[in-house]
Parts: structure tokens; sequence; C-alpha cells
């Protein structure tokens, strides 16, 4: 293939996205109308997926569709993806935050692995978390992949969990 067609190839993928995100978004728009809640969804593509927000001048007004612990975010982004399959045919991976709780959740998260990246790199020894859900637990993949660690996730959900080892 060459840098043409890769290129081509490339924005194809990113125009495919931006269109899920577009389907994405009427879903979630006419779900804010049911609601009777004031949004605005955002799109955007990151890391290879469509990426949605729902943000509100007062965030206080959409917070109950977090629910505790993203529960309820991840149900509704559940119910987005399989709204865009239905529509595309294409199996989705997109992305929802809802009032900017996984932005924040993604900070904490940067810590947690950060802190433990030290730890490991202290003691030389492997290191468990607490059970995370699938978006953190990529969170915490992520950045221990970029400090030159190897992480592993065990068990099932929701008890799954990452293990963090030095180098090897």
């Amino acid at each position: 293939m060459t840098d043409k067609a890769e290129g081509t190839t490339a924005r194809s993928r990113v125009t495919m996205l931006e269109e899920e995100g577009e389907v994405a978004a009427d879903y979630l728009e006419e779900l804010l109308d049911i609601a009777d809640l004031d949004g605005d969804i955002e799109i955007d593509v990151e890391h290879g997926r469509a990426a949605l927000a729902i943000v509100a001048d007062d965030n206080s007004v959409i917070k109950h569709l977090v629910g505790h612990d993203g529960e309820v975010l991840d149900a509704i982004q559940e119910l987005t993806r399989l709204a865009v399959q239905a529509k595309t045919g294409e199996r989705s991976r997109l992305m929802l935050d809802i009032a900017g709780f996984r932005a924040a959740r993604k900070s904490e998260l940067t810590v947690l692995a950060k802190n433990a990246i030290a730890k490991v790199n202290e003691t030389g020894r492997a290191i468990s978390l607490e059970p995370l859900n699938a978006f953190e637990r990529k969170v915490v993949h992520d950045v221990v992949t970029a400090a030159g660690l190897t992480s592993e996730s065990h068990g099932e959900d929701p008890q799954r969990y990452i293990e963090i080892s030095p180098a090897q």
C-alpha cells in the first residue's frame, strides 16, 4: 500500500468515526429531549474512537445521568453504541462522558497508576490494584505502558483487576 493510499484509508477511518459520532449525537439529543434536559453534545475522535461528551452550563442538571460510580453513564454509553450499530451495521467502540465524570476519573486514575508505578519501581515487585471497570483498566494500562512497565488484567467483571509488574 502506498503512503497516499494509507493516508486515504486513515482519512476514511476518521470520517467513519465522525459519522459514528453524528449518529450517536442524534440518539443522545433525542434522549435528552425525552428526559427534558438541557445539554450540549460535543463530538471528537480520540485514540481511534468516536468520543462524545454531554455538557451543560450547570452540570448539576445532567449529573444524575452519571449515576453512582458512573453506572448510569455506562448504561447510556452501551445503549448509544447499540443505537449506532443498529443505524450503521458496524460495532461501535465510542466513549461517552457526561458532566466531565470520565475526564475527572481519568485524572484520578492517572495519579493512581503513577503512584503504583513508583511503588513497583521502588520495590521491584508486582502489585495488584483494586477491581476496575473496562474504561478504568484501559486508562491504567495506557499509563503503565507509557512508563515502560507491564500490566495485565486478571479475574472476571466486576472483580477484574490489574497487576502492574516491572519491565521484563
